[in-house]
């Protein structure tokens, strides 16, 4: 078993699956992205529910490439933009890492696609951690049931830094498998 707490956590690799392909997010990806991002009903739950309006999407998306660690996401069939997701937060002596700022078209949402999406994130942040949290805006209920799917506890709330406001969120976790049992 490698050490996980030694390793660099990579955080913005190449992740293949069946349905989807992750690479890391490019300046060019701009109008696809947002041409995804634009449908008001994306954000309906989301605390930041104008992200839709190209100004806000704006910052999102040069948040998002200053992070280090944004995906855009690709269906493997079409060869289509999709959507987006990024890690974040990683601190190696916590052992722990934060995916978020997920979404996906409406065309791809109620399973198989997040789920694969969240299964690529997991398999390979399980490399270099043993937690992984999720922070929802507490009214985003798709997101939230969508977390449970894949096996998201919710642990706590907290408040986090949304477009310079702060904003309540709630935690969801999953913790490595093997770990939550040893424990």
């Amino acid at each position: 078993m490698k050490n996980i707490e030694t390793e660099t956590f990579e955080l913005q690799p190449h992740l293949v699956g069946e349905l989807l392909k992750l690479r890391p997010l490019k300046p060019e990806d701009w109008e696809s992205l947002f041409a995804v991002a634009a449908d008001p009903l994306i954000w309906e739950q989301h605390p930041a529910r104008d992200r839709y309006q190209e100004a806000v999407f704006r910052e999102f998306f040069r948040e998002a490439l200053e992070s280090g660690g944004a995906f855009i996401v690709i269906d493997r069939q079409t060869q289509e933009i999709i959507g987006s997701s990024r890690y974040s937060g990683f601190q190696p002596g916590k052992n722990e890492i934060e995916i978020g700022w997920t979404f996906l078209a409406r065309a791809y949402w109620g399973g198989k696609y997040n789920a694969e999406l969240k299964r690529l994130m997991l398999d390979h942040a399980f490399r270099f951690v043993e937690t992984v949290v999720f922070l929802v805006g507490p009214t985003n209920f798709r997101s939230q049931k969508a977390l449970q799917k894949i096996g998201g506890v919710m642990i706590e709330r907290r408040d986090k830094t949304i477009q310079g406001k702060p904003v309540e969120q709630v935690v969801y976790q999953i913790k490595k498998p093997g770990i939550a049992a040893a424990k």
